[in-house]
């Protein structure tokens, strides 16, 4: 039997709300971020990272983790 959103509690609902608007800012911090910097700044070509910052927690972390050229 699946669960829906009726079934989970309010401070259930209230957490997954705080991470879905964590998740949110930090891939808006990833876009800011590719979109300011020169394209000699970051490793790979920028329009690359685009795709790779919309994979949910993987994609921003990995951007930010592997972006810069050292």
């Amino acid at each position: 039997m699946s669960r829906t959103t009726t079934d989970v509690s309010p401070t259930g609902r209230v957490g997954l709300g705080l991470l879905g608007i964590v998740q949110f800012a930090l891939a808006g911090l990833a876009f800011w971020d590719l979109s300011h910097r020169r394209a000699d700044e970051v490793r790979g070509p920028k329009p690359a990272w685009i795709p790779v910052i919309l994979i949910n927690w993987i994609g921003p972390l990995a951007y930010f983790y592997v972006h810069r050229n050292r």
